[in-house]
């Protein structure tokens, strides 16, 4: 058996944002450029040491340097303007103009320092390609500068390339590709929608394994995201097991995978025994809704269930999603805090059983 830590505890990424932390990225910030550097630094040193606190071996800053967690693409390029959403009236960002660098390092930076704060292992995330295609092209809006879709998903590799290389050069542990649309595809109603869906899961693979090709110096994840974390219950359109997308998800080129469990309607954990015996899996044990916070035992029985299926050495406990899916998102740190706590107590206890 392997010499490294059974059973490390993780986050996703997001963490909840204090009504503070969301004044400090409103566009209206009344702050001047050093009081906000200040005041954030101080928010991340505190979300880094509750999560130390709470016994994590992974932790990120929350994301909180973000005003979402795909919209940070328009933190790295040029090319975009914030609109309307036409369909709900919430604030939009989309592609307007062919994309070119703009502040490459954003998220590197994150990392940088967070080193001055923690010695744990540091995660740092990035959108999926075709995530970013699904969310920020219109077919009006955006089609004088991309005729398609897929020539914007393509352009987006290399400003998202350049940030892998960045944060393996600065040193992060982990860098982890976002990929709700990925799991889009579990879904036969979804399915249903597009003409030909396992070729446009298959496009959404091979942009994430252009975005990945040829860093083999750093851990590599994709997190397979149904939508459902600090959201409400309900949202029967991304329920599904996770069969119709097995196909894809052996193509994907890095070693770790994060796959949810613990949503109704997410299918059998022995799914995980189809995936390459190389690839580590990241566990989805920790419910993220607002007001469930799993026990100890139920976490350690979900991995259990999991040990059917795969190596000890394999699994990495985490929450379902990330905690913040959106800025405004309101989800209690301190309920947060206690699923956390458990979970790195379950990780505990499976460690003693197990090693």
């Amino acid at each position: 058996m392997s010499d490294r830590l059974l059973f490390p505890a993780s986050i996703i990424g997001s963490m909840p944002r204090p009504d503070f932390v969301k004044d400090l990225i409103a566009d209206d910030c009344p702050y001047s450029e050093e009081e906000h550097e200040r005041f954030m630094s101080a928010a991340i040193r505190s979300v880094v040491a509750m999560q130390e606190a709470a016994g994590l071996d992974v932790v990120s800053d929350g994301e909180w340097r973000r005003k979402s967690y795909i919209g940070v693409i328009a933190e790295l390029a040029h090319g975009f303007e914030l609109s309307t959403n036409p369909a709900d009236g919430r604030p939009w960002t989309i592609v307007v103009d062919k994309l070119s660098p703009k502040q490459p390092g954003f998220i590197a930076k994150e990392v940088a320092f967070l080193k001055t704060l923690t010695d744990r292992q540091i995660k740092a995330t990035l959108p999926a390609p075709a995530l970013l295609g699904e969310r920020m092209w219109d077919a009006e809006a955006s089609s004088k500068a991309y005729p398609t879709r897929e020539e914007f998903v393509r352009d987006c590799i290399p400003i998202l390339r350049r940030e892998v290389e960045l944060l393996r050069d600065e040193g992060v542990s982990i860098i982890q590709v976002d990929d709700p649309h990925l799991c889009l595809f579990v879904n036969p109603e979804v399915r249903a929608g597009y003409e030909n869906p396992d070729q446009a899961a298959d496009f959404a693979v091979d942009m994430d394994n252009q975005l990945v090709a040829g860093f083999d110096d750093v851990q590599l994840a994709v997190h397979l995201c149904r939508r459902s974390g600090a959201r409400v219950r309900g949202e029967a359109k991304f329920y599904g097991s996770f069969d119709p997308i097995m196909p894809q998800l052996r193509r994907l080129s890095v070693g770790h995978v994060t796959m949810e469990f613990t949503t109704p309607g997410s299918g059998e954990m022995s799914v995980l025994r189809e995936l390459p015996k190389d690839v580590d899996i990241g566990l989805g044990c920790v419910s993220c809704l607002p007001g469930e916070v799993d026990s100890v035992e139920t976490i350690v029985g979900r991995v259990e269930q999991a040990l059917k299926y795969v190596a000890p050495e394999r699994i990495t406990l985490n929450p379902e999603c990330g905690f913040a899916p959106g800025s405004a998102a309101a989800v209690s740190i301190d309920e947060v805090y206690t699923k956390l706590k458990n979970e790195t107590t379950a990780a505990i206890q499976l460690r003693e059983k197990y090693s």
